[in-house]
């Protein structure tokens, strides 16, 4: 097997460059995968010793049907909004020694990470130059960007990114893949950063347009302008940065996603001490155990994993209190199902999730938005203690923010953020991987505490106020509906979704499920066999 290049080289001062500013902590070499044991074994009850030649033997194979490894972090950080994820990836990504590994729906060669000035001296502002100027920099780095294969139509329109891509390809130190490893109508729809196999990241923003957005999500932001200069709407999203293990395991399933991609075979990379963590993010978790989930579908005799739908189920079942979500759709019929079981209960759960006002684009708002409002009348059939709900955040000036983010929180015991929506796609199509924290994993004991806090910045920044403001409401005893009522103002406010009024067309679009079906297959199938309801045990068809 040939073993791929490695040289870890200090920038040199007085040549103009940046240094590495690493982040030193006292550690052990980053231990080995969490072990596999056959599907269903309960987490608690797996022994570090066991079946680690099944490891060797099947690196894909998960610990359980909900997850597919859990390996300790020794430091785990939420990034809200892209503002400062941009920031902070762009430092990790300066610290690289060995490999940065992109893996994403869709880059956009034209942006500019930062949207600030930049002094002299400094990296270059656009993500195709930037990526030069880090194999440049660093003799030895190896630099792998996977995207979507079908999303490479849009470079077509993009003026120079093909001159950013040939000038990549021309660089040995950079390769680019296409992601074709999927049947028809399926995508690959992770967003992972992997450096040096020592720091990653997981969560739902890409290294695109239209995602730069501070937590303020300013009606007129001049920063918030596409590579044409043209301005976009506002835009939340979240992300999860992990450093060790867990992000050992990340580099494991990205190198597996190159290699299907047909980018041949990536060695880990060599242990190291130093960490691309960046010097001045203080992070929210240590120590923790981190579980990692994936959807992928079948295709050329590798088998489906449904980890995230069963993960997805499993925790809305649990859930004693609550359920705080942001997602980009509500459109899956086996969520929207759990959640009516739940409901139906004597006392259930109060379920509180926030997303977009519209779906982004003309046909995925007639189809997802017209599904939305099908399965939240179902629910309400059930919600007779009118325990659910799903809200939209606006701006001080009244435009609707469009929440991209893939983030869920369980009674302040599970955080959950990665790359899948609540939709069918990502519970059986797409390609997608899920991180979360469980307090009740023996060593996240103390985690709790700031899953609260988090719960508390994000319902801060939707409503306008301050976590310390929301946190003392909601110590009141309210629910997270009645609190956000409470705090209501004009301007910056988070709002009930008023369910439209649906055309007979609109409804057997969203009830076939078109854009989103629950199978592959189902592109193949008969108009007429493809009812979201004549499927459901538990949903009935609203009128």
């Amino acid at each position: 097997m040939k073993r791929s290049k490695r040289l870890a080289r200090t920038a040199r001062s007085g040549d103009g460059q940046q240094g590495f500013h690493v982040a030193m902590i006292e550690q052990a070499d980053t231990p080995p995968p969490v072990p596999v044991v056959p599907h269903g074994t309960p987490v608690q009850d797996i022994a570090p010793s066991s079946a680690m030649a099944a490891v060797a033997a099947d690196p894909d194979h998960g610990i359980s049907d909900t997850i597919w490894r859990r390996a300790q972090a020794t430091r785990a950080h939420v990034v809200v909004d892209a503002a400062d994820y941009f920031e902070q990836i762009e430092t990790a990504m300066m610290n690289a020694r060995q490999r940065i590994m992109l893996i994403g729906w869709d880059f956009d060669t034209r942006i500019s990470l930062l949207r600030k000035r930049r002094k002299p001296g400094s990296p270059p502002k656009r993500l195709g130059d930037f990526i030069l100027y880090l194999a440049n920099r660093t003799p030895g780095l190896e630099i792998k960007l996977l995207k979507w294969n079908f999303g490479a139509l849009k470079m077509l329109g993009r003026g120079s990114t093909m001159l950013d891509v040939a000038r990549w390809k021309m660089h040995p130190q950079i390769e680019m893949k296409l992601d074709s490893a999927h049947p028809f109508g399926c995508s690959h729809h992770q967003k992972i950063v992997v450096i040096d196999d020592k720091f990653a990241v997981c969560g739902g923003i890409d290294m695109t347009s239209d995602r730069w957005d501070t937590s303020d999500h300013l009606d007129d932001d001049p920063r918030r302008k596409r590579p044409n200069r043209k301005p976009y709407g506002p835009w939340h999203d979240v992300t999860m940065m992990v450093e060790n293990a867990a992000a050992a395991e990340l580099g494991q399933l990205a190198r597996m996603r190159w290699e299907r991609a047909g980018g041949g075979v990536l060695e880990p990379c060599a242990p190291q001490k130093e960490s691309p963590w960046p010097a001045s993010l203080p992070a929210e978790f240590q120590f923790v155990e981190v579980g990692i989930s994936r959807t992928r579908a079948e295709y050329e005799g590798v088998p489906p994993v449904f980890e995230i739908e069963k993960l997805f189920l499993e925790q809305i079942a649990r859930a004693k209190k609550f359920i705080y979500a942001e997602n980009q759709y509500f459109a899956s019929r086996k969520i929207a199902e759990a959640i009516a079981k739940r409901m139906a209960e004597p006392a259930p759960p109060e379920i509180f999730i926030v997303t977009a006002e519209n779906a982004d684009g003309w046909l995925e708002q007639k189809a997802m938005d017209s599904a939305r409002a099908r399965l939240i009348r179902s629910i309400g059939e059930k919600d007779k203690n009118d325990r659910f709900s799903i809200n939209i955040p606006y701006t001080a000036g009244g435009t609707g923010i469009y929440v991209h983010a893939k983030l869920t929180i369980v009674d302040d015991e599970i955080l959950r953020v990665g790359s899948a929506n609540m939709n069918n796609r990502s519970l059986g199509l797409d390609s997608e991987c899920d991180l979360h924290i469980d307090t009740t994993v023996a060593g996240n004991e103390t985690a709790g505490e700031a899953i609260t806090r988090l719960r508390h910045r994000l319902l801060a920044e939707h409503c306008g106020v301050s976590p310390e403001k929301m946190a003392e409401t909601l110590a009141t005893g309210l629910s997270m509906r009645e609190a956000v009522a409470r705090l209501t103002q004009p301007g910056r406010r988070l709002t009930r979704l008023e369910l439209p009024e649906l055309t007979d067309a609109e409804k057997a679009l969203a009830d076939q499920a078109m854009l989103d079906p629950e199978s592959p297959d189902e592109f193949f199938e008969p108009f007429a066999k493809k009812s979201i309801f004549r499927r459901s045990r538990t949903l009935n068809a609203p009128d």
